[in-house]
């Protein structure tokens, strides 16, 4: 099926590149293109903000030793679905730059914001790089073919900081309370990363109220 004659679906994602969740919302989210045109709004949330930059270990990030256990437990098999490799989730880091570098790049079109997108996942669980500083980001965006002077603009200009805070707005009117949530129109809503056939039925469900509406 040619990109023409799929169905046109909408999404808007909240989503941080330090949430290890949303990678597997994003690879579920990609799963999607096969049957849509899809096309996502991303909304970049920063969930922990007051992380310093050189990073931490994720054991001062508050969860409870037995919450924790579950989450790990339950990334793994996620992982395990997908086919991804991830590194003991031992650290953490601030992804503010980060997030701030990924709004920059979607002006310089998708081929180079996905490859970037795509590259600080991979970059950040799969191979354990701090992608909180900025030494490490300016060689994967390099690397994403992300021009320098959209590099100094991310960090410069204070547009991006602004988008940050309208999405952190935007967030709180939404009751968005965990990373990944998608919204496939006003209706279809999915909070984390859950079951790929739970995407699959709110991607339909989606796509179906959007074809319906007027104009």
């Amino acid at each position: 099926m040619s990109k023409s004659e799929k169905p046109a679906l909408l999404a808007t994602v909240f989503t941080d590149y330090i949430c290890p969740f949303c990678y597997i919302g994003d690879v579920r989210l990609d799963r999607l293109r096969d049957d849509y045109n899809l096309k996502i709004n991303w909304c970049f949330l920063e969930i922990h903000p007051d992380t310093p930059a050189t990073g931490m270990d994720t054991a001062a990030l508050g969860y409870s030793e037995s919450r924790w256990q579950i989450m790990m437990e339950n990334l793994a098999t996620l992982a395990a679905e997908e086919g991804i490799t991830f590194r003991p989730h031992t650290f953490t880091t601030n992804s503010h730059k980060a997030l701030l570098l990924a709004e920059a790049a979607k002006e310089a079109g998708a081929e180079i914001f996905y490859a970037l997108h795509r590259r600080l996942f991979a970059a950040f669980f799969t191979e354990g790089q701090n992608i909180g500083d900025e030494t490490t980001l300016a060689q994967l965006a390099h690397a994403a073919g992300v021009r320098d002077s959209v590099l100094t603009r991310a960090w410069t200009d204070d547009r991006y900081e602004q988008r940050l805070q309208l999405y952190f707005a935007a967030a709180q009117e939404l009751d968005v309370r965990a990373t990944p949530t998608v919204f496939f129109g006003e209706q279809q809503r999915i909070d984390g990363a859950l079951p790929l056939s739970v995407f699959q039925k709110a991607a339909s469900e989606g796509a179906k109220a959007q074809q319906s509406r007027p104009g």
